[in-house]
């Protein structure tokens, strides 16, 4: 028997990610839309930014791309937790934390804690550029860890619909 912090489950079984309310109203949400772009989008920046970061720390050469790198990667975070933010008062009713996607959000918070870190660390030019891209290799290492936990609650999204036999959609 599997257990979940909204308690025990029967084998086999799982509660669905979303009710029927709730996927109608993800379903009608232009805020969907936006996050299914914004994501890809972070992800993108978020590769290119890793690249020049390394290639910072392999080199010594390029650490002003690799700066700004890291603040638009910081601004599209921001972006989408905002907009993220919007998307589960619309769907859950709540602004964040709705049980769906509550270790989702708590982890989320991390990934935005160690990106301020950053940005507080370039303002204050401390604790240097190698310390400072230290705080970027942290925050990127906590992002990949959230994009997963965000993965694969879209996987459970697809396999509801799978189960329900309606069409998959961006969840």
């Amino acid at each position: 028997m599997s257990l979940s912090f909204l308690g025990p489950q029967a084998p086999g079984s799982r509660v669905p990610l979303y009710t029927e309310a709730e996927r109608r109203r993800r379903d009608a949400s232009p805020w969907t839309r936006v996050q299914g772009v914004l994501a890809p989008l972070q992800f993108v920046v978020f590769l290119a930014s890793l690249a020049l970061v390394l290639r910072w720390f392999a080199t010594g050469e390029g650490f002003a791309a690799a700066t700004a790198s890291v603040l638009v990667k910081t601004a599209l975070l921001a972006t989408i937790m905002v907009t993220g933010s919007i998307w589960e008062k619309v769907v859950f009713g709540r602004w964040l934390f709705a049980p769906a996607f509550f270790w989702e959000d708590v982890f989320s918070m991390v990934v935005i804690a160690l990106h301020a870190a950053y940005v507080l660390a370039l303002l204050l030019g401390r604790p240097g550029p190698a310390g400072q891209m230290a705080i970027a290799l942290a925050a990127y290492a906590a992002y990949v860890v959230n994009a997963a936990q965000f993965l694969l609650k879209l996987r459970a999204a697809r396999l509801d619909e799978a189960a329900r036999g309606g069409a998959a959609v961006i969840a």
